[in-house]
């Protein structure tokens, strides 16, 4: 599987875990640390919509808090 193929499955999986009861635009992130080790994140909508995360914010959330240190 190329890494490409291997970031989109990760992002499409993740996909359907967010939560956007107003939207119904679920959306998944992927991305890899140098390391090799995929991070992903889903879309969290809020009432007050400015408060919303986005997918990308939350896969950058996870590759923080996993300990990562450099995105390729």
């Amino acid at each position: 599987m190329s890494k490409e193929k291997e970031l989109f499955d990760a992002a499409r999986d993740v996909m359907r875990r967010a939560h956007a009861p107003y939207s119904c635009f679920y959306v998944g992130a992927a991305l890899r640390a140098q390391d090799g080790r995929i991070y992903t994140g889903a879309n969290v909508e809020n009432a007050a919509y400015p408060e919303s995360i986005c997918a990308e914010t939350a896969a950058i959330g996870a590759f923080v808090a996993g300990g990562g240190h450099r995105i390729t």
